[in-house]
């Protein structure tokens, strides 16, 4: 836009670096806008510095075609990056209490000790005290109730791996006192002989809020204390609070499918309630 001086020429309204300002101004106003309809505050959790996304905008674009097993819409799951050696993703708000609950009272029915895979040479009587929490094994087609169904699903498509790659869930409990020492998820065939399969990632859905005590750790996050002598017991690094209906992804396998050495972890001993939690691992290959 231009005024007529009194000269008869013409001169712009607007000079070059207010238009700069001004639109400067309005991508902040209207970026802040767009961001705030996505974020909105999780009034269902007691924490309200807790944040998820909304999907409510999700509905609004446009669907592309799909294959026979893709889905109709987009989605979002809400997660945090907890660390990169290893990696390790955390996902609030993952499953409901009434989901959690359910998984519980599945599990109650047929709890037992926890068994360790033994290392050669090593037997029951010289691992004692390592694993000492209590446990079951529920596949989801032994869930009527279908909850581990919709759980199992959700594991997939985080991870991005096919469901049938997947161990029957284990469930379990640790009371007072009770502690997983730190160890791999993954088996080394140095250790545990030839492997058919090997297990590459685990995510655990924690069931119960828990008083104190029962962290997973991670004692060699980002390489920190391999040097020390750490005795696989002590409770230090990285640690991760169990939250009732919150999940905890990491990869036991760097991408060129050898152990990570980071991804060493345990279960510290509770020390006020009682830790309930379901443990999904997951394999490289199908499990029949």
């Amino acid at each position: 836009m231009v005024v007529l001086m009194k000269s008869g020429r013409a001169r712009p309204l607007w000079s070059f670096p207010a238009v700069l300002i001004a639109c400067a101004v309005l991508s902040f106003i209207s970026g802040f806008f767009f961001a705030s309809t996505l974020i909105v505050p999780d009034s269902s959790a007691g924490d309200p510095h807790r944040l998820r996304l909304t999907e409510m905008k999700l509905d609004r674009m446009p669907a592309l075609p799909h294959g026979v097993t893709g889905e109709p819409r987009s989605s979002v799951i809400p997660f945090q990056i907890l660390s990169w050696k290893p990696r390790a993703f955390y996902f609030p708000n993952f499953a409901t209490a009434e989901q959690c609950e359910a998984i519980i009272q599945i599990a109650k029915l047929s709890l037992k000790p926890s068994t360790l895979a033994l290392r050669k040479g090593e037997t029951a009587e010289s691992t004692q005290g390592i694993r000492t929490s209590s446990g079951t094994f529920v596949s989801a087609s032994e869930d009527s109730t279908g909850t581990l169904d919709q759980i199992e699903q959700k594991i997939a498509k985080v991870t991005a791996i096919p469901r049938e790659q997947g161990e029957a869930f284990n469930i379990l409990r640790y009371e007072i006192g009770q502690r997983y020492a730190s160890h791999y998820d993954a088996f080394s065939p140095a250790e545990y002989g030839p492997q058919k399969s090997q297990r590459i990632a685990s995510f655990l859905l924690y069931l119960s809020d828990i008083g104190e005590g029962g962290e997973t750790m991670f004692p060699f996050e980002n390489g920190l204390n391999m040097d020390i002598g750490y005795d696989y017991e002590k409770c230090i690094g990285l640690k991760v609070k169990p939250r009732r209906g919150d999940g905890l992804l990491f990869y036991s396998l760097f991408t060129n499918l050898t152990i990570d050495p980071t991804s060493l972890h345990g279960s510290c001993p509770v020390i006020r309630g009682e830790k309930w939690v379901a443990t999904k691992w997951i394999r490289d290959q199908i499990q029949y």
